[in-house]
Formats: C-alpha cells, sequence, structure tokens
C-alpha cells in the first residue's frame, strides 16, 4: 500500500431518509485528505432517500449515487466495486454513527496489522425503548460470540462489523470468482462474512479488529423487525456454510446444537408418562437461562446505559424495568429466530431440493 491510499465508501441504501444526511456529511467532515468518493447505492429507496443525496451531491461532488435495481445489499455493494476507484474500499452502512477519525484508523489499522480487511467492533445505541433492550441484549453470548461483539478486543478474527479492504486484493477475488461478483448475490444476507471467509484463504491473519475504530449502530425498533432481521441472518448463515464447511466458525454449527436439543426435549416428552409435565418444565428452564443471562448482561451494562447507549432525548429515557423487559425479549427473539431461519433454509435445501435463497 502506498503512502497516500485515495479511498472509496460504499454505502448500500434502502429508504434511510432518517439516516442518510448524517451518515454521508459525518464522513465528509472527516476531512480525510485523500477521501475520493462516497458512492450510494439505491434500491429504490421512496422515502425521500434518493432525493436527499443528490442535493448533497450538488454541493459535493465526490458524492454519487447509484442506482441498484437487484435492491440487496450485496448487489448494491457490488455494483459500487465496479465503479469505485479508490485504492481503499471502505463498506459503511447508513444504519450507523461513526467516530470523527473512523477513516483515519482504519488505514492505520490497515498499515499496522498488515490484514486484508480491518474493522472495529460493533457498539449499539438507542433512540427508543426497545432499541436499548436490543443494545443491552447484543452483549449476551445469547446473541452471537464473533469477537466484534467485544468492544476492547484488539487482535485478528474471522469477521469484523462492515470492513475496510485493499481494493487490489478484492479485485483478485472478483478475478477468480466464476460468477465475476465480489459480494455473493444468491445470499441476501451473510455476505460480509462469506468475503472474509475467501480473504481467509488467502491468509489466517487476514482479519483485524481495532478497538481504536469506533461506529455504532442503530438497531431495529421493535420485536417484528428484529424477528426478520435474524431470522434472514439464520438462513444466510446456512447459505455461507454450505459453500464454506471447512471455514465455517464452529459458533455457527450452534443452530443444529439447539435444534438436537429441542427434538431430544420432545422425544423424552413423550417417552414419559408424564410426558407433558416434562416438556413444561423444560421450557420453563429455556426461560430461565433467558432470564437469569438478561439479569446478568443488565447488571453489568445498564450502569452505563445513558452515556454509552441511549442517544434520544434525556428527559424522555426509558425506565430501567421497561429496558430490562425489552433486553428479555430481544435475546428470547435473537437466537430462537435466527434458529428457525437456519432450519427453513435447510429444509429448503435439504428437503425441497432450492438451491440458494
Amino acid at each position: 500500500m502506498n503512502n497516500s491510499p485515495t479511498i472509496s465508501i460504499a454505502i448500500p441504501a434502502y429508504n434511510e431518509a432518517n439516516y442518510i444526511e448524517s451518515v454521508i456529511k459525518g464522513f465528509l467532515k472527516q476531512n480525510h485528505p485523500n477521501l475520493l468518493e462516497i458512492i450510494i447505492a439505491d434500491g429504490g429507496s421512496n422515502d425521500g432517500t434518493q432525493e436527499i443525496v443528490k442535493k448533497i451531491a450538488l454541493e459535493d461532488n465526490r458524492v454519487k449515487l447509484l442506482n441498484n435495481p437487484f435492491k440487496i445489499q450485496s448487489a448494491g455493494l457490488n455494483l459500487i466495486f465496479e465503479n469505485c476507484q479508490g485504492d481503499i474500499f471502505l463498506r459503511a452502512d447508513a444504519h450507523s454513527e461513526y467516530a470523527p477519525d473512523y477513516i483515519e484508523k482504519c488505514i492505520e489499522a490497515l498499515e499496522s496489522s498488515q490484514a486484508l480487511n480491518v474493522g472495529g467492533s460493533q457498539r449499539h445505541i438507542a433512540r427508543n425503548t426497545f432499541q436499548g433492550g436490543v443494545a443491552l441484549a447484543f452483549r449476551s453470548f445469547l446473541a452471537g460470540t464473533a469477537k466484534y461483539h467485544d468492544y476492547n478486543y484488539n487482535g485478528y478474527a474471522d469477521t469484523v462489523y462492515l470492513g475496510c479492504f485493499l481494493t487490489k486484493i478484492l479485485k483478485e477475488i472478483v478475478n477468480q470468482n466464476p460468477r465475476k461478483e465480489l459480494f455473493d448475490t444468491t445470499n441476501v444476507t451473510n455476505q460480509d462474512a462469506e468475503l472474509n471467509l475467501q480473504l481467509l484463504e488467502i491468509s489466517e491473519k487476514s482479519i483485524y479488529i481495532s478497538s481504536d475504530i469506533k461506529v455504532w449502530y442503530s438497531p431495529r425498533d421493535n420485536w417484528r423487525k428484529l424477528f426478520i432481521q435474524y431470522f434472514k441472518y439464520g438462513r444466510g448463515r446456512y447459505l455461507t456454510t454450505c459453500k464454506h464447511p471447512r471455514k465455517a466458525p464452529l459458533r455457527t454449527k450452534i443452530p443444529v446444537f439447539f435444534l438436537i436439543a429441542y427434538l431430544l426435549i420432545l422425544v423424552l416428552a413423550f417417552y414419559f408418562n408424564n410426558g407433558w409435565n416434562f416438556f413444561l418444565l423444560s421450557i420453563i428452564a429455556i426461560f430461565s437461562v433467558f432470564f437469569v443471562e438478561t439479569v446478568r448482561v443488565f447488571s453489568l451494562y445498564f450502569p452505563n446505559f445513558t452515556e454509552e447507549i441511549w442517544r434520544g432525548e434525556k428527559d424522555k429515557q426509558p425506565s430501567a424495568l421497561f429496558i430490562f423487559l425489552s433486553c428479555l425479549i430481544s435475546l428470547i427473539i435473537m437466537p430462537t429466530s435466527y434458529l428457525l431461519g437456519n432450519i427453513y433454509q435447510r429444509y429448503r435445501n435439504k428437503i425441497r431440493g432450492i438451491d440458494g435463497w
């Protein structure tokens, strides 16, 4: 990498009118001398997102808008990559906030780690009660065990939130791909993790997480959206595991273990004379695990809720009780919907013989 690499920022978007302006202007304010372009691939927004981007583009020609007719993120990212010119490909999300030195810290981490992709931990922020619960729940092992969940982690990993890549390496991956695409368009979610698995085939030290790279994510604001999100995550992770069975982390196989345990409970329930009592006791035991873990997470992280997580009006911060209940609900939804999505995709692939999403 030369001494002054140029940077292309890639932002796939769909109906992000509430966030897109602050994200774009936030990057422009960082005033990095080699920020070449910010490219937004819009999937047909109807909430004014495109108009906002066009207005900013008139003020700064580094901002560019592309039409993503396929709507999904992977297609949008591929479209941006085909049109970008920078030495560095910085993948951003319209649903996040970035530290003023985000670009600078990404470049520093690339240089110091010699990795092919770097990023920071996925910190969560909240503007309503449910988001507050999700933000706390994300810190639990029940929400995932990837290293980017740890705000203080520094070191190599198998995946990272978002990512900052060397463009020349990504071009090599595209050239070796029979489909000539960077992100897998057969998978609606998990395309980032799938790309990272390809990078790990080049080097075991391809992915690096730096705690100096700070980004804050705005989670889904109600239980239905969260359920759909993690259901899709479960589907996407299964497809990625099928594509890279030997490289998939052990944690991705956890849904299988949960499924086996659940089926075992059902078998035992029918085997014993008082089987339904056993079944109900098992359900209560499972709920107790969620409840105890919620208490643990809440006690550890709620004391810093106002300073680290809450982004709404200070006088409208929800009560501790409602945050606790939202955290409990989120902790139940995340692994459950992920498991159901994983099972559903297995059913489509194994039983119905449908290849892909």
